[in-house]
């Protein structure tokens, strides 16, 4: 029996096994990975040493169910089959009820949202107890996704309100980056040069918010001069909503995430 299977080999799979190694969570033997597809299986071989990686569902103390919702009924069974220990599920949309109804009564499930940052271990997750899953379960839960991220808990009813802040927020940040690339751009800077600019400035600015512990807002008025550069461009983003625009997107994902939960 492993101590860690990792059902779906995916980018998220792969983004937290090499955490959990790096880490040192586990030993290479300790874990294992299932993933149906034959050339992703040679891939995950030649990057993880000594994981196994199998296409079948094998006995496990516990399991990271990473596949899409679709696919939950079935790998669910199967893990329910092998007798594994405990579950933390990342498939998106999928209730701790439904999984629990597949895994079996007493089956202590967490459910997460993780982003997908992970792959470059600056994720940010949410963990939500099953009712079956103890104080030591979402330990444990935290435990794994703290390799690649900061984890925080939540009750399960705000998961969706996670995926519209969260989840969804790095495409939010991508949309940004893009649009100061083709700024710059506009106003006459060599693309790459742009580029550059563009990806420190979210850089430093996001390591600044965390550094200070300060408010945004403090931040934002610390380098807004009355009358200056940066009030003529806030100026323009308040006249064309670019808050509302933010607050509406996070409602909006939140809002289906939650239908696609039901």
């Amino acid at each position: 029996m492993v101590r860690l299977e990792l059902v779906g080999g995916g980018r998220m799979g792969e983004a937290l096994l090499a955490g959990l190694l790096e880490a040192g969570w586990a030993e290479p033997g300790e874990c294992c990975v299932v993933e149906r597809l034959a050339a992703r299986r040679e891939e995950l071989i030649g990057r993880f040493p000594g994981v196994r990686v199998v296409d079948e569902v094998v006995p496990a103390d516990g399991a990271v169910l990473a596949v899409k919702p679709g696919d939950v009924p079935v790998a669910g069974a199967a893990l329910a089959a092998a007798g594994v220990g405990r579950v933390l599920s990342i498939a998106a949309g999928v209730s701790t009820q439904a999984l629990e109804r597949v895994l079996g009564a007493g089956v202590p499930v967490v459910r997460a949202m993780p982003n997908t940052p992970a792959l470059v271990r600056c994720g940010a997750a949410a963990v939500a107890a099953g009712a079956a899953a103890a104080e030591e379960d979402l330990a444990w839960a935290e435990s794994i996704l703290g390799a690649v991220g900061v984890v925080v808990r939540v009750q399960e009813s705000q998961l969706d309100a996670v995926t519209g802040l969260s989840g969804s927020g790095p495409a939010y940040v991508m949309l940004v980056a893009e649009a100061l690339i083709e700024g710059g751009v506009l106003v006459g800077l060599p693309r790459d040069v742009a580029t550059t600019l563009a990806v420190e400035t979210l850089l430093g600015s996001a390591r600044l918010l965390h550094a200070t512990g300060e408010h945004p807002a403090a931040l934002r008025e610390a380098v807004t001069s009355p009358g200056g550069t940066t009030a003529a461009g806030l100026r323009q983003l308040e006249e064309r909503a670019v808050r509302a625009a933010v607050l509406g997107a996070v409602e909006a994902s939140a809002r289906r995430a939650r239908e696609l939960g039901s």
